[in-house]
């Protein structure tokens, strides 16, 4: 029963070596059951009781891990940073937006955008505040 404590030793070795070498939280759940594991080896009980109670804890370490970095791993609202922050802004049309000639630009946050109309058939006049709706390539297609 002695090679069982070495055992459970070697499961704690490996999994933080693995963890180590991949730092994704992957293996470090191992660790604590493979102690209790090898704390029960240690006081002799039998394989029945140590490879549930290694299971079990490991089981419940990634169920309470989930729950607590949650919140940090699957955000409920992220920042919208740099072009992304313009989509859903208001812009103002600075020369005339007109999809058949192809031609067209908005001021947006002082600085000057190419621009499309979502809709073919409708022309902005210069002065008019259109919505941006979405940005293809460096365009800003409005509504």
């Amino acid at each position: 029963m002695e090679f069982m404590i070495y055992f459970w030793l070697g499961v704690v070795v490996v999994a933080l070596v693995v963890e180590a070498l991949t730092v994704g939280l992957v293996s470090i759940w191992l660790v604590p059951g493979a102690l209790v594991a090898m704390l029960l080896a240690i006081f002799k009980l039998p394989l029945s009781v140590q490879i549930p109670a290694f299971f079990l804890l490991s089981a419940c370490g990634i169920v309470l891990a989930k729950t607590l970095f949650r919140r940090y791993l699957h955000p409920k609202a992220s920042v919208k940073t740099n072009v992304d922050a313009i989509v859903g802004s208001r812009a103002v049309v600075t020369e005339r937006v007109d999809n058949l000639s192809g031609c067209g630009q908005v001021r947006v946050d002082s600085q000057i955008w190419s621009a499309r109309s979502i809709d073919p058939d409708i022309v902005f006049e210069v002065g008019d505040v259109v919505s941006v709706m979405a940005i293809e390539g460096v365009k800003l297609i409005c509504k």
